[in-house]
């Protein structure tokens, strides 16, 4: 039976952040990972990341996918893939499914990092072929290069739902509407914001009657519902889809830690049944520790903090750091998981009702039911400014743990402070040189520059676009509101790509004056 000092089970985010903290101070680490590619969910993630540097913001999924794995070669961790964990036992045994053979491993510390699976809901005709995860959807378009379908309705507003959303327009869908039973949008305002604006409908309180079709989907209808979750009858609408793709929350995969004995507890804010551990994932079972959504489901940023911890406090347990060093690493972490647990989002804040931000402003009503600051709400955030020539203007309105806008600008223009939860300010007197840098850098695509008046009638608007093919000079098109909705003729100025802007492309349209604070998005004419 082969020993190894470490057994880590799950190559994603945490795992992998575990594993190389371990190994880096002396461990014999091995990974195990029932999947053909390690890197766990970072490989479907081509969106920017949020945070600050210290948590790799404005870094896409993937690209972080590919730096941990070659940290990991370098630390020499060895990663064994199509490997399934069927067993956790008593000390620390790790029974093994490697393609058709049985094997068992011994360890003295085992990490357990298998993160979440995706939630379903049932409805009449949701086993129809169509009727997918958002994660399968993903899996689908960023590792295998397949369509999900060509018209798609997604259940589910919170991020998954709305990154995958937007990832579906970028692939070529069409997503007909963006539905939940919620009362309010449940992720990142910045994330709805931008799916809104393409003039995709966002249909809260509100969910699926039945899928339709009778070897696939072929339509779905959906009802409003009142505060009992029964259907209002009149509001039936039916949608022509041939994709349902499910974004409904996600639940810990915990039973490893379970059929090892590990103390247990229903905590619905942590999405289900989850090991009782410490801050540091130490469970009730001396020697094993957990990392990540197993412990409570978080963004993929604190995952990553999180596995760090649980490898810096196994090499602890084993004896190969002392105590002093491991309190001293772990306050830094600390600091940092703290910075991404701040804000309207907090894991403190989940369930809650928020009004106001942090510094006393209104939320926006309707970008809370309806997926978009109306015209009338947008000026009361300090990012919106007025002045002469091209100038930033920051639509951030809600208080996100996010500063990368702040270090991009050259000029310096653009101040959150020390809270990263801040909204972002225009720096009075400050001199914007057009360079869009915190267009580019903006991992919620909220940022615009904008020259209110040319002299001769029309504004020009800059904006992030992330669509193929990339529309060219002089091309004539439609300005889209942030409601999605047609508010006047555009034509392209410019479309500028550069390596530092990392594949966001910064596309410039000119538009009549009266518009520049209202054209948010470039529809090509068909």
């Amino acid at each position: 039976m082969k020993r190894y000092d470490l057994i880590i089970v799950g190559a994603g985010p945490s795992g992998l952040s575990a594993a190389i903290e371990a190994a880096k101070r002396g461990l014999e680490v091995v990974v195990f990972d029932e999947n053909e590619k390690p890197g766990g969910q970072l490989f479907k993630q081509i969106h920017k990341f949020f945070g600050s540097k210290e948590h790799r913001a404005k870094t896409r999924g993937f690209v972080i996918g590919k730096q941990l794995l070659d940290e990991a070669a370098a630390a020499g961790v060895i990663v064994v893939l199509n490997a399934t964990v069927i067993g956790l036992y008593q000390d620390k045994e790790v029974v093994v499914k490697i393609k058709d053979n049985i094997r068992h491993y011994k360890a003295d510390a085992v990490v357990i990092a298998t993160g979440a699976a995706e939630n379903m809901v049932t409805f009449k005709g949701w086993t129809l072929p169509g009727v997918i995860g958002a994660g399968a959807a993903q899996t689908l378009m960023n590792l295998h290069g397949v369509l999900p379908g060509k018209k798609v309705l997604m259940l589910g507003s919170g991020n998954v739902g709305l990154v995958v959303s937007f990832q579906l327009l970028q692939c070529g869908c069409e997503v007909v509407a963006l539905v939940d039973a919620a009362p309010r949008v449940g992720g990142y305002g910045v994330h709805a914001a931008k799916v809104a604006r393409t003039g995709v409908p966002f249909y809260l309180s509100h969910t699926i009657v039945e899928a339709e079709g009778d070897e696939w989907v072929t339509g779905v209808t959906i009802a409003q519902i009142d505060d009992k979750f029964n259907f209002i009858e009149g509001t039936e609408k039916h949608f022509d889809v041939d994709t349902i793709c499910l974004a409904v929350g996600l639940s810990p995969m915990s039973q490893l830690l379970k059929m090892a004995g590990a103390k247990m507890e229903d905590n619905p804010k942590k999405g289900g049944q989850v090991p009782v551990c410490d801050e540091y994932g130490r469970t009730s079972i001396p020697g094993v520790f957990v990392a990540g959504d197993v412990s409570g489901i978080e963004e993929a940023s604190s995952a990553m903090i999180e596995g760090r911890m649980a490898g810096v406090v196994a090499a602890e347990y084993l004896g190969f750091i002392d105590t002093e060093s491991m309190d001293t690493e772990l306050k830094e972490m600390e600091k940092a998981l703290d910075g991404l647990r701040q804000g309207m989002f907090a894991p403190k804040n989940r369930g809650k009702s928020i009004d106001k931000t942090e510094e006393g402003i209104d939320i926006s009503v309707n970008l809370l039911k309806r997926g978009f600051v109306a015209d009338d709400e947008i000026e009361r955030y300090p990012g919106v400014t007025h002045k002469k020539g091209v100038h930033p203007v920051i639509e951030c309105t809600q208080n996100i743990p996010c500063n990368p806008c702040q270090d991009a600008c050259p000029k310096k223009c653009i101040s959150i402070g020390s809270n990263i939860t801040s909204l972002p300010i225009v720096v009075k007197d400050s001199e914007c040189i057009n360079c869009g840098m915190c267009v580019a850098s903006c991992s919620g695509q909220a940022i615009f520059l904008v020259d209110e008046d040319c002299g001769d009638g029309t504004a020009t608007v800059t904006l992030p676009y992330e669509f193929l093919p990339l529309p060219k000079e002089g091309e004539k098109g439609i300005a889209l509101g942030r409601d999605g909705n047609e508010v006047c003729k555009a034509e392209v100025v410019s479309v500028k790509s550069a390596k530092a802007f990392d594949k966001t492309n910064l596309l410039t349209m000119r538009v009549p004056k009266e518009y520049a604070m209202k054209a948010r998005f470039f529809k090509v004419s068909k």
